[in-house]
C-alpha cells in the first residue's frame, strides 16, 4: 500500500519485521558507550626479550637466523605467561628476501593480535618445496624451508610453555618397537606430519612419528 508523504523528510530509520531479542538490544551501543573487546590488543613495550635460532640447510650456504621476541601477558597476576609478539628472520642469502620479509610481517601481525597462534605451526609445516625437501642433521626430513621455520616456531612455543608436547601412546611405542625389531629404519612420506616414517605393519601403513594410520 502506497503512502503519501506530505512533510519534509528530515531523517530515516530501517525497520525490520523481525522482533529484536533482549540480548540483541543489550549489544546495541547507546550514546558514547565504550566498545569492550573480548581480547585486549597487545601493545609493544620499549624492551622485549627473545630467542634467536639458527637454521642451516643444504638449500643455501648461508644459515637463517630466526629471532622470536616474547611479551609478558597479565604481568603480576596468577595468569602471567609469555607469548610471542614478533618474529624476525635474517640471512646473508638475499634469494628469498622478499617472501621472508612478507612472512615475518604476517606472522608478527598474528602474534600481536593475541589469541591462538599454534595453528601457524601446522600451516607452515604442511608447505612443500616443489624442488624437493632435505634432511636435517639426525635424519629428520624437512619438506621445505618454510616447514622448518614452522618447526622452529613450534619449538619456541614449547619452550615458553604455550603448547605442550604430544604424549606418545602405548600403542605407538609398541609399533615403534615392532618396526625396530623388523629392521624398518625408514619409510614413505606421512601426509600428516611430513616425515618419511610411514611403514607397513600388520598389513596397515602406519606413521612411526605421529601415529597416523590409513586403517584409523
Amino acid at each position: 500500500m502506497s503512502v503519501t508523504i506530505e512533510k519534509k523528510i528530515v531523517g530515516f530509520e530501517v525497520v525490520s519485521d523481525v522482533p529484536k531479542t533482549e540480548a540483541e538490544e543489550e549489544k546495541r551501543p547507546t550514546g558514547g558507550a565504550e566498545v569492550i573487546r573480548m581480547q585486549p590488543l597487545l601493545q609493544r613495550p620499549p624492551e622485549l626479550r627473545g630467542t634467536t635460532y639458527k637454521i642451516a640447510t643444504p638449500m643455501s650456504e648461508h644459515a637463517l637466523y630466526i629471532t622470536i621476541n616474547d611479551i609478558v601477558v597479565n604481568e603480576g597476576t596468577d595468569r602471567e605467561h609469555l607469548r610471542p609478539f614478533e618474529i624476525f628472520i635474517n640471512s646473508k642469502n638475499m634469494e628469498n628476501f622478499s617472501w621472508i620479509v612478507a612472512l615475518t610481517r604476517v606472522l608478527s601481525a598474528v602474534f600481536r593480535h593475541g589469541g591462538e597462534v599454534s595453528f601457524l605451526v601446522e600451516e607452515l609445516r604442511s608447505v612443500f618445496d616443489p624442488r624437493g625437501g632435505y634432511y636435517k642433521p639426525g635424519g629428520k626430513y624437512m619438506p621445505s624451508l618454510v616447514a622448518e621455520i614452522g618447526e622452529c616456531i613450534e619449538k619456541h612455543l614449547l619452550d615458553i610453555g604455550m603448547i605442550h608436547a604430544q604424549e606418545v601412546s602405548a600403542e605407538l611405542r609398541e609399533k615403534r618397537k615392532q618396526a625396530e625389531k623388523q629392521g624398518m629404519l625408514g619409510g614413505s612420506l606421512c601426509p600428516k606430519c611430513s616425515q618419511l616414517s610411514v611403514v607397513r605393519l600388520d598389513g596397515c601403513e602406519t606413521c612411526l612419528e605421529c601415529g597416523y594410520s590409513k586403517c584409523g
